[in-house]
């Protein structure tokens, strides 16, 4: 036990993915479901610094001219809480996947997982990075284990863009070691640290969180993915990014109004799609706007409510995914106007479905609750010193009540009640209401009991969810909503129709771009393929197949006609002299005389340079 206490939590799943093709059937599904646990075990075990401090290991100097050493383990609060969500959550994940067989789905999702707490638990600039784009290349292989076309599709375009966002943190790691010459990570203070370089990993980590408008990668591949898949996708990628922000971005301004832009976004078009997979892609950005606008608003008081409402998050969004899962695994459908009536049959799914709706929207007696109040509050507070704030709360209030018109009525109403189209499919399997019923506990325990919750958080939080003001606020905010939607049903209903995003742009973009580089370079390589090969070549060729012969008959024209020769005999020694240069056959009187002037010039040649370079030694 003692090993735990200074051991990073991302070997564990590291090593052992590697022994996950050595287990059969079971064996390997409570493997994959072991290791997670055993990663909590390892982070409860570290020890916990005070607020504000934190314990550095696993350092090694890596590279002489840095002034920083690289470390794999940054134990402190911030560090902590996500680690033991992304534990937590990883155990159920598993669970839910308890009937996956193939290796391949476990072996990426546990490289994913690992390097997200490798992330989390980094102590520099540089190990982040590393993690960073492991994660990028592990996720894209949790997209592809579904192996249709469309999967392997969005696995392409997801990896492209988060290559790109890479590039912009790699780009920006580098020009911050070059005016620091220091790797450490320990926040960029707003007014002062404003440059290029951390611009640039500011661009590269907003490009991770999903916000517009490069966030379209986020509805495009997760609802591709597979049951798990979409599982293990929607907790840890975006939460990664809210964990840097929350570090190294702490009271930058701009992230306040991206957060506002993210929670309004994500409902507009959550409220448009017709997938319930996509609708909640789309929700994943409307609730890490929420976190965005916390770190931008900055302050103790922000970054555990933020952080409260990641560790949250990630509990009721898996559990909405488990619920859309079961509902894919057992009827294959995911388009909401294929679907309806599902309550006959699935109802334990419709419960614990329904329980995430209500804990997204924040609904009392939730775990959506207690924590994202505690966001609203912060920036309650905030308004009193910097009254431009107000708005920030004001959008982020109509926010939290968008949230129940896509998450909180529409996902449970259109997925299982509707109109009964005659599906009958079974109950989800088991060990799939095992993981619901256990994320669904959560909700409700962290909802009315929030305390160790609160406990873990980067610091203290001096703040009651249940007060009259608060709940009755919130209350009015939801029945509105609720009037709302039922108001505006029949303009709700889904159509068979698709919502165009911003990946239109590069998805049309990418063909143009394709098809204009293939007719401009391939049309240049053609062009001069018709110059050089049908023309330059072959004259060259000619040249130095025939250009002596021709050099020799002009070189004797002037004195075949200094001789007096009429034209007829010119033409004629003409012949002669071409015929026997093509042939090499001249007379050996005139090849020696050839032989002596060559060796005269090539004597020439070597005097007059050796007199040059002894003058120009002198």
């Amino acid at each position: 036990m003692n090993l735990f206490a200074d051991f990073p939590p991302f070997l564990i799943l590291f090593i052992g993915a590697l022994f996950v093709p050595l287990f059969r059937g079971h064996w390997r599904s409570a493997w994959v479901i072991l290791l997670p646990c055993l990663a909590f075990l390892n982070i409860c075990l570290l020890p916990t610094p005070a607020e504000g401090q934190a314990t550095l290991s696993w350092s090694v100097k890596f590279f002489p001219w840095l002034n920083d050493s690289l470390s794999l383990l940054r134990v402190d609060r911030l560090a902590k809480a996500f680690g033991f969500i992304f534990t937590l959550n990883a155990v159920a994940a598993f669970v839910f996947a308890f009937y996956v067989k193939k290796s391949t789905q476990h072996i990426a999702a546990l490289v994913y997982i690992g390097s997200a707490l490798g992330a989390v638990f980094a102590g520099d600039l540089l190990s982040l990075y590393v993690f960073w784009e492991i994660m990028a290349v592990s996720s894209t292989f949790v997209i592809l284990a579904r192996k249709t076309e469309k999967a392997k599709g969005a696995a392409f375009r997801y990896v492209m863009i988060h290559l790109f966002g890479g590039l912009f943190f790699l780009a920006g790691l580098v020009l911050t070691i070059h005016q620091t010459g220091s790797i450490a990570f320990n926040g960029f203070d707003f007014s002062t640290q404003q440059n290029l370089g951390t611009w640039l990993l500011l661009i590269g980590i907003l490009v991770n969180a999903g916000a517009p408008p490069l966030s379209a990668w986020l509805s495009d591949a997760y609802p591709e993915a597979s049951v798990t898949g979409g599982v293990i996708l929607s907790a840890y990628t975006t939460k990664t990014a809210v964990y840097v922000l929350l570090r190294g971005f702490d009271g930058w301004d701009p992230l306040i109004w991206i957060g506002c832009l993210m929670s309004i976004y994500g409902i507009v078009y959550a409220l448009l799609e017709n997938d319930m997979r996509r609708i909640l892609a789309y929700s994943i950005i409307n609730q890490v706007g929420f976190m965005v606008a916390a770190a931008g608003i900055g302050g103790p008081i922000a970054i555990s409510g933020a952080t409260a409402h990641a560790f949250c998050h990630i509990i009721y969004k898996s559990l909405l995914w488990m619920s859309a899962g079961a509902v894919l695994y057992r009827v294959g459908r995911s388009k909401c106007t294929e679907l309806g009536g599902l309550y006959k049959t699935m109802p334990w799914t419709l419960i614990f479905g329904t329980i995430g709706a209500l804990a997204i929207s924040a609904v009392p007696l939730t775990s959506g609750f207690t924590s994202k109040t505690i966001i609203l509050h912060a920036a309650e507070l905030g308004a009193e010193h910097r009254s431009w704030l107000f708005w920030p709360w004001l959008i982020l209030e109509a926010a939290s009540a968008g949230v129940f018109l896509h998450a909180g009525i529409k996902f449970p109403y259109f997925v299982f009640f509707n109109v009964d189209r005659g599906l009958r499919p079974k109950e989800a399997p088991k060990s799939m209401l095992a993981a619901m019923g256990f994320l669904a506990f959560l909700c409700l325990f962290l909802g009315i009991y929030p305390a160790p919750l609160y406990a873990i958080l980067p610091y203290h939080v001096d703040y009651t969810a249940w007060t009259v003001s608060h709940v009755v606020t919130q209350m009015q905010l939801l029945m509105l909503s609720a009037l709302v939607f039922f108001l505006f049903l029949p303009l709700l209903k889904r159509t068979s129709t698709i919502s165009l995003d911003t990946d239109w742009f590069y998805r049309k973009g990418g063909k143009l771009f394709y098809d204009l580089m293939d007719r401009s370079l391939n049309g240049i390589n053609a062009v001069v393929g018709r110059v050089v090969n049908g023309c330059a070549v072959p004259a060259i060729v000619r040249f130095f197949a025939h250009g002596p012969s021709y050099l020799a008959t002009t070189a004797m024209m002037p004195v075949w006609k200094m001789q007096g020769h009429d034209a007829d005999e010119i033409a004629r020694r003409k012949a002669v002299v071409y015929t026997r240069c093509e042939q090499g056959a001249f007379p050996i009187g005139i090849t020696a005389c050839l032989a002596v002037l060559l060796l005269a010039l090539l004597f020439v040649v070597s005097y007059l340079s050796h007199t040059d370079h002894v003058h120009g030694n002198r």
